[in-house]
């Protein structure tokens, strides 16, 4: 079963430019949507507003003042989770939620350029 996250985006090119600078892979790109390729499985879908419009009858959240969902990106090692988190703050994004290092959870959390809440976690497992 693959997963397909759908997220409004108010500036398409600049969103691309963002994830890219991530280092993630984009795929399927058309005018006014393109596809953040995180796993074979998972892909996270930016469409521009007006698009993602059409595909719901509900109004579009600003997800600048509000939180609708957080997307957590699970990591090998808390190492990776500093590499992402700093490039996304490099990259433009703003800290976001509270950084957790509790037993053998290592998190910490970004608001990409349109505000979406993103979180990199890594759960090590104890040794033997």
């Amino acid at each position: 079963m693959q997963l397909f996250v759908n997220l409004p985006v108010k500036d398409l090119d600049r969103s691309k430019k963002f994830f890219t600078e991530l280092g993630f892979t984009l795929f399927g790109m058309a005018d006014d949507m393109a596809s953040v390729v995180i796993s074979d499985e998972t892909q996270v879908m930016l469409l521009a507003e007006p698009t993602f419009a059409t595909y719901t009858t509900k109004q579009v959240a600003d997800s600048g003042s509000s939180t609708e969902a957080i997307l957590v990106l699970g990591l090998e090692n808390p190492a990776q989770v500093d590499e992402l988190v700093d490039k996304a703050l490099a990259a433009g994004a703003t800290p976001a939620g509270v950084k957790q290092e509790a037993g053998f959870r290592y998190q910490r959390g970004f608001a990409d350029l349109d505000g979406h809440h993103w979180e990199a976690l890594c759960l090590v497992q104890p040794a033997g």
